[in-house]
């Protein structure tokens, strides 16, 4: 059996050939939007949790066989709507199935506002095409409920079984969604209140930088006056605010829209291990260094030889595998990366020298360890 070179790299070969043909462009500054570069500190989403049953399956939901806390979970809701099933008498349905429910609470939603969940099976059930969630709680982390979920799924993914096991499925019918499938129940602190007790204001940058924050400093002085803001570091920025609640939310309509230019990132190369994935910022830089990269084959072949027995001997005929591995080294060239070589520079020589993707990452590691490669190496 012969086992050819991987293709793991392909998607980092179109993504080099898209960077060489598209040439290095120079960054270009662009001022952005405080919104769009920081958070008020507290005003975020709060994640919730639930379990309930979908009703009303097609016959694709539990094998309560299989999954007895369904079969007890059913004999609970009954029980409470009066309902009662002798002791003993495990009920055999397949239009039920257990799930998990999961949402985010936004900030300053209110009771009575609808919030989008996600159903997913827990069980075997095959699919939730079709079904009803019936009302389930849904919890936060300190245990309490802060939204109630209900209704019917809208499920993307198809599936469909034979009788003899086989199956077919179109992406993941076991999960959907429900818009709107869940009503507030419980508001959270307001979170721009706490921010702001003190009279400041703290912005959370997203990409701590030093020059970001000190840009954002400059600008909210330059907008509410000398003093009005200050750094406490890379990635956190204090603002003095109004203590009045209605003037606090016009104050934070007015910082949000600010504009400043933010400060360049850092010189970064990213490497995916696992696909292959290559991607290199505008402002690696490597120094002279000459790089000589070889390519090792490995070829393996298996065979089947057949030994034969004496006539008369008593012995059997058995099958008998051969291996043969061999291993070949293509030549390689040497190729020289000049000092300050900028990114379509280093595109370009690679692909000079034959060298594909997945050796653009051996290279990149051995440039780094050589102090040639001027950038942080990020394996993900």
């Amino acid at each position: 059996m012969h086992r050819p070179v991987c293709h793991w790299f392909l998607s980092a070969l179109l993504a080099a050939t898209a960077l060489l043909s598209a040439g290095f462009v120079a960054p270009v500054s662009a001022a952005e939007r405080i919104k769009d570069l920081a958070q008020v500190e507290g005003v975020r989403g709060n994640p919730l949790i639930g379990y309930g049953l979908v009703v009303g399956l097609d016959g694709t939901g539990d094998r309560t066989s299989q999954s007895p806390f369904t079969t007890q979970s059913l004999k609970n809701m009954l029980d409470e709507l009066g309902v009662t099933i002798p002791p003993g008498i495990n009920p055999q349905v397949k239009n039920v199935a257990a799930v998990a429910i999961h949402a985010e609470l936004p900030a300053f939603a209110r009771p009575g506002q609808a919030i989008d969940v996600t159903v997913s099976s827990i069980s075997n059930a095959v699919s939730l095409r079709g079904g009803a969630l019936l009302m389930a709680p849904l919890k936060g982390a300190d245990g309490q409920v802060y939204a109630i979920a209900q209704g019917n799924l809208v499920v993307g993914g198809f599936g469909a079984q034979g009788s003899d096991g086989s199956r077919v499925s179109v992406n993941v019918p076991s999960s959907g969604r429900i818009p709107n499938g869940a009503i507030v129940e419980r508001a959270l602190p307001d979170a721009l209140a706490q921010s702001g007790a003190g009279g400041f204001l703290t912005l959370n940058l997203h990409q701590a930088d030093f020059t970001t924050a000190s840009r954002m400093v400059e600008a909210l002085n330059k907008a509410f006056g000398e003093a009005s803001a200050n750094a406490i570091d890379a990635g956190t920025v204090q603002v003095q605010s109004p203590t009045d609640p209605g003037a606090r939310v016009a104050f934070m309509a007015r910082v949000e829209n600010l504009t400043l230019d933010p400060g360049e990132m850092a010189a970064k190369v990213i490497v995916n291990s696992r696909t292959g994935t290559v991607v290199i910022g505008s402002n690696v830089q490597v120094l002279p260094a000459a790089v000589s990269h070889g390519s090792l084959t490995v070829t393996i072949t298996e065979n089947v030889a057949v030994s034969q027995p004496e006539p008369f001997s008593g012995g059997e005929t058995v099958a008998v595998p051969q291996s043969t591995v061999t291993a070949t080294q293509d030549g390689s060239r040497m190729f020289l990366f000049k000092g300050g070589t900028s990114l379509d520079q280093i595109v370009r020589a690679v692909n000079e020298v034959g060298a594909a993707p997945g050796d653009l990452i051996a290279i990149l590691e051995a440039l780094k360890q050589a102090g040639a490669l001027r950038a942080e190496l990020e394996i993900i």
